[in-house]
């Protein structure tokens, strides 16, 4: 199946607030919005979604922090890193990745308050 609607850095830019908010299927207590759903979907990459709402049950180093920046950042080999900052450029999670078909150099969403969101959003 061809994604007629391709993600685009420049289309994430009308994204302020939300109008729906959306329960994560497999982490139930988290939530995310319009935008994170546009990057989703348009990116093919519900799997980022879930990275993030995974590690607020399984990596005591992220789940403490109240404030999350989550950064993707794709290498020229489609290899990437997936990193958390707790707000104040501290780094508490790291994860590499062998391969990802993202269609954006870098991207980063925000959590907080259980809620998965575009910094535009917030």
């Amino acid at each position: 199946m061809t994604n007629t609607h391709p993600l685009r850095t420049e289309d994430l830019r009308q994204f302020f607030g939300t109008e729906t908010w959306y329960r994560h299927a497999l982490v139930r207590g988290v939530l995310y919005t319009d935008g994170a759903r546009h990057v989703a979907e348009a990116g093919g990459a519900y799997w980022l979604l879930d990275e993030i709402a995974l590690a607020q049950q399984y990596e005591p180093s992220v789940k403490d922090e109240a404030f999350q920046v989550w950064k993707l950042t794709v290498h020229e080999d489609r290899t990437a890193i997936l990193s958390c900052e707790d707000g104040n450029l501290e780094e508490v999670y790291r994860k590499t990745l062998d391969y990802t078909d993202f269609p954006l150099p870098e991207i980063t969403l925000w959590f907080t308050d259980k809620v998965i969101l575009l910094p535009s959003e917030y």
